[in-house]
Parts: C-alpha cells; sequence; structure tokens
C-alpha cells in the first residue's frame, strides 16, 4: 500500500491504495477508493485534492489514469475543477448522516420495508428446488437426439434471420408459433381454440402471475386444491387473496366442499389430469360439477395442465377447458417441462372476455417473448418433432417409473408403499404411520438426495405423511444409486 504525505487536506486520504494483481483496472480501484472517502464525509466539502502529478507518483500510476478518475468524478458530481487552482471535492456534497447501531438498523429497515417487499420477501423460494440431485422434480432428460434437433434448427434460425424475429411483436406471440400451439392443442389435448385465443408465455409461472393480475383484486376468493402445488399458493399469497383450501381424495378436488365453504368464489386452480402432488385425477362427474358451479357463478377455473404429454396407460387425458360451454376456463401449458425448464417458453388459452386484459398485462410485464426461440420452436412442432420427442420420453420415463417403484417396493416395503402413477413425472411414497416425511427428507439431504415432504404441501386438510420423488431429468444408473442411498436413510431411522 502507497501513503500520501500528511497534509491538512489530504489526511483522510491516506488509505488510498491501488493493487496491480486484482481483477478491477487500477482506474476502477483508484475511482472507487476516492468517492468512497469523498462519501464518508472524511473530507470536507470544497476540499482541495492532490495535484493529479503527485497523486500518480506516490500511487506509482500514470498521470493520465488520476486525469482520467478525476474528470470522472468531476462528471459525476463529487468534485468540482476551479481553472488554475485544482480539483476540490464539490461544495454541494452534504455532510454524511451517522451510522446508526446495527440493531437500530436493523429495526429502521424493517419498519421501512413496504408491504409488498414484506409480503414477497417471505415467500422467498427453498434453494432446494433448484438442486440437480436426484430425486428432485421437474426435471427434465436430455434427449441427445432432441438437442441436435433443436441445435440445427437454431443455426437454421440464426444464418436466415426472419426480421420479426429482431423487432418488438406481438404480446402474445408471433403468430406462427400460436397457430402451431392452438393445432397441437386441439389434437391431443381436445382443446378449444384458435391462434388468437393463445398467448406465449414465459412458462406456467409468467401464466399464473398474468391471470392473477387481470382476475384476483385484493380480498377476492379463490379455491385452491389442498394439498396444492407450492407456486399457485405463493403467488395467491403474494396477489393477497383470500385463499380457501378445497379438500382433494380419490377423484380430485371435492366441488361440494368449495361450494359449501365459498359458492361466490372469484375463481379456483384446479390440475385436473394430475393433481399437484397427490396425482389423482379429477373424475368427469366432478369436472361436470366443477363447470356447472362456474357458469352459473359467473366464476373463472384456472386449469393447470403442466405435465399431462407424460401419460403411460393410453392417450393423453382430454382438457377440461374441452368440455366447458361457458367458456369459463382459462388453460395453462408448459413446454418447459415437456422439452427442458430453461426453454422457459409456455402458453395460456385465454377465453374471449379476458382477451384484452390479458394482451395488456403482458405487454407492460415483459412486452413479448423471445423471438429467435419462439421462431424454432415454431419448426420444431410443425417438422413433428415435438410428437416424437413426446413418444421417446414417455417410453424412457415409464422405464424409469417402473424400475424406480420395483426397486422401492422391493427393499423398503417395510416402510413406505409406492403405486406406478399413470401419469406424470413423480411417485409418492406414502410412509409407515409412526414415521416423519420431514425427517426423512432431512436425512436424506444429508446423504446427497432430495425428496420432498408431501405434509409440507397440505393447507387445512389433514397432512399425509409421504414423499415426493422425481423420476424424471436421472439417466437410470442416478436413480438406482439414489435408491440405493435412500436405504441407507430408512434403515438409519429405524
Amino acid at each position: 500500500m502507497t501513503l500520501l504525505p500528511r497534509t491538512p487536506d489530504w489526511s483522510a486520504l491516506l488509505t488510498l491504495s491501488v493493487d496491480r494483481d486484482h481483477e478491477q483496472s487500477l482506474f476502477r480501484q483508484l475511482y472507487n477508493e476516492m468517492r468512497r472517502v469523498i462519501l464518508s464525509g472524511a473530507v470536507t466539502p470544497g476540499s482541495r485534492l492532490p495535484a493529479t502529478r503527485h497523486l500518480a507518483q506516490m500511487l506509482g500510476v500514470s498521470r493520465m489514469l488520476v486525469v482520467g478518475v478525476y474528470e470522472q468524478l468531476v462528471a459525476e458530481g463529487y468534485a468540482e475543477g476551479r481553472t488554475g487552482a485544482g480539483t476540490f471535492v464539490s461544495g454541494d456534497m452534504l455532510e454524511p448522516l451517522a451510522a446508526p447501531k446495527p440493531s437500530v438498523a436493523e429495526s429502521a429497515m424493517a419498519a421501512s420495508r413496504p408491504s409488498p417487499a414484506r409480503r414477497y420477501a417471505a415467500l422467498t423460494p427453498n434453494p432446494a428446488q433448484f438442486s440437480a440431485l436426484p430425486f428432485n422434480t421437474g426435471r427434465c432428460s436430455l434427449d441427445e437426439r432432441t438437442l441436435k434437433i433443436w441445435r440445427s434448427l437454431t443455426a437454421a434460425q440464426l444464418r436466415h434471420v426472419d426480421p420479426q424475429w429482431l423487432g418488438y411483436s406481438d404480446p402474445r406471440g408471433a403468430l406462427p408459433l400460436r397457430a402451431a400451439v392452438a393445432r397441437y392443442l386441439r389434437a391431443s389435448r381436445g382443446v378449444k381454440c384458435d391462434a388468437a385465443q393463445i398467448m406465449i408465455v414465459s412458462g406456467t409461472q409468467q401464466a399464473i402471475d398474468l391471470v392473477l393480475k387481470v382476475l384476483i383484486e385484493p380480498g377476492d376468493t379463490v379455491w385452491i386444491e389442498d394439498p396444492v402445488y407450492h407456486a399457485m399458493h405463493a403467488a395467491l399469497k403474494a396477489a393477497q387473496a383470500n385463499i380457501v383450501p378445497v379438500p382433494v381424495d380419490g377423484q380430485g378436488m371435492i366441488v361440494s366442499a368449495g361450494i359449501a365453504a365459498s359458492p361466490a368464489a372469484r375463481a379456483v386452480y384446479v390440475t385436473p389430469s394430475d393433481q399437484s402432488p397427490s396425482g389423482v385425477v379429477l373424475s368427469m362427474a366432478r369436472r361436470q360439477e366443477l363447470l356447472a358451479w362456474a357458469r352459473e357463478a359467473r366464476s373463472w377455473v384456472i386449469e393447470d395442465d403442466y405435465n399431462s404429454e407424460f401419460r403411460y396407460a393410453g392417450r393423453p387425458l382430454a382438457s377440461l377447458q374441452g368440455i366447458d360451454q361457458g367458456e369459463r376456463v382459462i388453460y395453462l401449458g408448459t413446454f418447459s417441462k415437456v422439452l427442458f425448464p430453461g426453454l422457459r417458453l409456455g402458453y395460456v388459452v385465454v377465453p374471449p372476455e379476458l382477451h384484452d386484459a390479458m394482451m395488456a398485462a403482458r405487454f407492460l410485464t415483459d412486452r413479448h417473448g423471445p423471438g429467435i426461440t419462439e421462431g424454432v420452436m415454431t419448426e420444431f412442432i410443425e417438422q413433428g418433432h415435438l410428437g416424437a420427442h413426446i413418444r421417446r420420453m414417455c417410453s424412457f420415463y415409464r422405464r424409469a417409473r417402473d424400475e424406480l417403484t420395483a426397486e422401492l417396493n422391493a427393499r423398503l416395503g417395510d416402510y413406505l408403499t409406492v403405486a406406478p402413477p399413470d401419469q406424470g413425472m413423480h411417485l409418492i411414497a406414502h410412509l409407515r404411520p409412526d414415521l416423519s416425511d420431514v425427517a426423512i427428507a432431512k436425512a436424506a439431504a444429508l446423504r446427497g438426495v432430495v425428496v420432498r415432504p408431501v405434509s409440507h404441501f397440505y393447507v387445512a386438510a389433514p397432512p399425509v405423511s409421504a414423499l415426493m420423488l422425481g423420476f424424471t431429468g436421472y439417466d437410470l444408473p442416478t436413480l438406482h444409486r439414489a435408491a440405493e442411498a435412500l436405504v441407507g436413510v430408512f434403515e438409519g431411522c429405524g
């Protein structure tokens, strides 16, 4: 460290230093140091700064470097130049406030934090959700054939760039992709829609955010399934909705319980094809009951069809939206779980009554989606690659489901039971009554295995002690090694 000589004006600059081995440039280091001293109030407003030549000699740097730093300080208002006299700390600088004691600072910060900030801070996601360790959920296996096709289509898009991909575009997404998605949904899911109703979004979570923006005022009542998808529950809390948990049984949401609790609810959130997290399917009788209620109450049904492409017993189930005669269903879907989460592409089928509002909400949120990615996705669907990818992944996921189910039942049958689901991307392992899913999850984490306690998904209904285990996104050897580690966890817990 090089020190400056002691003078009345420069005494506060004694700690200035630069390090040639630092990752920051010498310019940025010196600028940051001088700005720090000025803002601290250690050098009073109007004080003269050292001559550039002298400061350069003291620090062992070029004079032009110091001149540049002074010019930057002057340009930003920290200093002012006086012809023939030198450079001075700006006379407009305010005296710094005394730093509060730590305890006072923390309480003051808590008191001054805006109410929405406090609300969102309480909903910070669990870092474990981002883990790549087995058996975490929501992950996709990377299919080499699909990746090769995706790379080829991306290269083609970049070689022959369509001008529409590079400029501002329709908030709903590019028309060719919306038309392709509409055809895909009509054929595979029985959805009643055309391109005008499709909105391309950045995954299901953005779809939920946009829908809540146009539907829900603070205090509006919304039914949710109990147990429920965590992120939806958190989004409703952030929207200050009045949340009414509706219990789920072997036929899905008990619609009559929702009607009894709140017959005039503004909306209901439901996962009818694969209830999250239990995996049960909403029965036809309950689907009709739910739609009849929504039509009479003028309420809205938010149908989250998040992973129904992966069905292992017959064809994918038809959508709830496809049998809706009152145009009360808002249908959400995603390609992020079909292809890979980093894709960040989903879609909403918007009822006519909400079309303009959803357009405006999307425009104000992030204007429109990524044009080049939308172009690649359009070609991926139109050339038939999406259907082929789904067929390949269904075959692989079915094998992963069956092998993991068999191994868990064979080796851990004294502790849990697992039934292979007909659809979806995770297993539910129901535990012996005396075992805590929370305790097992904590012990598993210590062995490098992620299992999610199902009891955490319950809001008001009596929780079930069970584990959620994702079987997609991992090769078979990885699943077997993780199962071996889980065996050790249970044996250690007795």
